[in-house]
């Protein structure tokens, strides 16, 4: 029900004649996707084989780079049509939503979930008691807190940073001469063309070959590399450019893509799809917290003074991400579920 609800959503978009209609469109495709990406992500996880896992959730990686990078273009595109551009591209996403929503329902639930269900349902049916799997049961084991720390610190800290770019870029814009709409969609399409490569031909084919700290590692250097230049070199369209490449590859093969990966690995079964859903929501929440502040600290202290703070928030998350990495690649969710719970949950 969740795409449909998105659909619902793209839908009061496209046709919205009042501001209620806009406003209620967007908070009816943010709940949908909040429903939808957490439980999206642990379903490729959990279907995907220990030595190619990587592979495979790369792919949900790929989409959600794949996506701006088409839409951005799109927009470029439209950019002379003004308005009815605009609503053209709510109604792309209400197509592209409704025939995901034809094929997903034809797709059976993971085999290592309906092997624990059945776990669950045969004690039942013996008169054990069965712990409700959610929020409390997530937090009441120590695996599961010192895990969402270690990705709070991974993932949340980098997410503040991508989403505050928004209001962050178009300053910038403005301070190097990039005035016009379609000259900014195009530094969005190169920079999410970037992650789209990165993350096929660096996440997607060397994830599950060589070292993911040492990955890692070298994607989280790229972007503090990429903000280090915005904030202390002068701005030039060249610079922009420079951003956008550091910045796209460094997001395919950095902190989005691991989190993905590492949120499947680290939780159990019964916790896995709680995990990624309470993960999902502190990130947006300390994003949309952030942006109500953002804005002011920029008028007020400049770029110079926010863009340190975003390169406080990065360098914490490479040292976490790079001390913290678990030695999950190649293994097997059931073993990694014995490793860290000394036994199957």
């Amino acid at each position: 029900y969740d795409l449909i609800l998105y659909m619902v959503g793209t839908l009061l978009v496209v046709f919205a004649a009042q501001a209620w209609m806009l406003v209620l469109g967007v908070i009816l495709t943010g709940i949908a996707v909040g429903a939808g990406v957490p439980v999206a992500w642990t379903y490729i996880a959990e279907q995907a084989p220990g030595a190619k896992r990587a592979r495979h959730v790369g792919t949900a990686q790929l989409a959600w780079s794949l996506g701006p990078a088409v839409v951005f273009a799109i927009a470029t595109a439209l950019v002379p049509l003004g308005l009815l551009g605009s609503r053209l591209i709510f109604a792309h996403l209400f197509v592209v939503a409704l025939i995901t929503w034809w094929v997903r329902r034809g797709l059976a639930e993971s085999d290592i979930w309906v092997e624990q269900r059945k776990v669950r349902d045969d004690a039942a049916a013996r008169g054990e008691v069965v712990a409700h799997r959610g929020l409390k049961e997530l937090l009441s084991r120590r695996q599961n807190v010192t895990a969402l720390l270690f990705l709070i610190g991974v993932y949340c800290l980098w997410n503040m940073v991508a989403g505050q770019m928004g209001i962050f870029m178009p300053r910038v814009y403005e301070t190097a001469g990039v005035a016009s709409a379609a000259s900014q969609n195009l530094l969005q399409v190169l920079l999410w063309t970037m992650t789209v490569a990165a993350t096929y031909f660096g996440f997607m084919l060397l994830g599950d070959k060589v070292d993911r700290r040492l990955l890692y590692g070298i994607g989280a250097v790229l972007g503090l590399a990429a903000w280090v230049l915005l904030v202390f070199a002068h701005v030039t369209t060249p610079l922009l450019i420079a951003f956008a490449v550091l910045w796209g590859v460094s997001a395919g093969i950095g902190a989005q893509a691991f989190y993905a990966l590492w949120t499947a690995e680290m939780f159990a079964t019964p916790y896995r799809a709680t995990a990624q859903g309470v993960l999902f929501f502190a990130a947006r929440i300390l994003v949309g917290v952030l942006s109500y502040v953002f804005p002011t600290l920029l008028a007020a202290r400049g770029v110079p003074f926010v863009g340190m703070i975003m390169i406080g928030f990065l360098l914490v998350a490479l040292v976490i991400g790079v001390i913290g990495a678990p030695d999950t690649r190649g293994k097997s969710l059931e073993q990694i579920e014995e490793e860290r719970y000394g036994a199957t949950v």
